[in-house]
């Protein structure tokens, strides 16, 4: 939306698209992603991203392109706005709905952490996907009688990790909210193998998982534009004798699903 340029001889196709019927069937039966993904905040604009018909007006180190987003709102002829996504794209739908402009906020994140709802799409998708993969791994962990150490999305919540363990998928889960002991981490694992005929036990790591006495791990110190570092790694800090590989980015890909597993185990 910052993008835009409010002519009407100037080809914007590139930033904006009108939904046809043919979009919306298409939409049904494909991954969410297919909508494409942008980490801009309109209020938060480096000034080497400001696009060049507005660098003369925008000079700061920083600059808050919202005067521009809600004019272009109104050049578009858009009555209503829906922003779709996590607690970052809903954080700036606040921010249009405190200048006045209409907007129902969809929450959409497999990490299913927005404040203030039970539930948000792409959630029982991730959790469907974490426990088929998991039990895919399964037969490899037995045939090397190893600890199977998955790493998965979340952030700061630790739902995605935790429900499919909850649903059966794994022995053990480490999530954001609770610092662990990798001692004793290790010690419940080697116990759960041990119970088990066929000798391996799995844990499911959440990516903001953090050990007693350490940081979150960050796969570098890079940060977008909402400040956020990305996070990865605490699954390779916890493969002791092996590590089976990464979950995160194969779930955006998928179609929706269900989470049966998980209220099949609820009493």
């Amino acid at each position: 939306m910052i993008e835009l340029i409010r002519d009407k001889k100037v080809d914007n196709s590139a930033n904006y698209e009108m939904l046809t019927e043919e979009i919306i069937n298409k939409a049904g039966r494909t991954g969410g992603t297919f909508l494409h993904t942008s980490r801009t905040r309109a209020s938060h604009v480096p000034q080497i991203n400001v696009p060049n018909h507005l660098k003369d007006k925008y000079k700061d180190e920083i600059n808050d392109l919202t005067p521009e987003v809600l004019k272009n709102l109104d050049f578009l002829g858009i009555d209503y706005l829906i922003p779709i996504g996590g607690d970052d794209t809903l954080s700036y739908g606040v921010r249009l709905y405190t200048e006045g402009v209409k907007v129902v906020a969809i929450p959409k994140t497999m990490d299913n952490d927005v404040p203030s709802t039970d539930y948000c799409i792409g959630f029982s998708t991730c959790v469907t996907r974490t426990i088929n993969m998991t039990n895919s791994l399964r037969t490899s962990a037995g045939s090397h009688e190893r600890l199977l150490v998955l790493e998965v999305f979340g952030r700061y919540a630790g739902y995605t990790a935790m429900l499919p363990t909850m649903a059966g998928s794994a022995n053990r889960c480490v999530i954001p909210e609770y610092k662990f002991e990798i001692n004793r981490l290790a010690e419940l694992l080697i116990a759960d193998r041990s119970k088990n005929p066929s000798k391996y036990s799995v844990v499911l790591v959440s990516e903001g998982a953090t050990f007693k006495g350490a940081e979150m791990t960050f796969e570098n110190s890079e940060k977008d534009m909402f400040g956020h570092a990305k996070l990865g790694g605490i699954g390779d800090k916890k493969g002791y004798t092996c590590k089976l590989g990464y979950l995160q980015y194969i779930f955006k890909n998928m179609c929706l699903n269900k989470v049966f597993n998980y209220v099949g185990s609820k009493k």
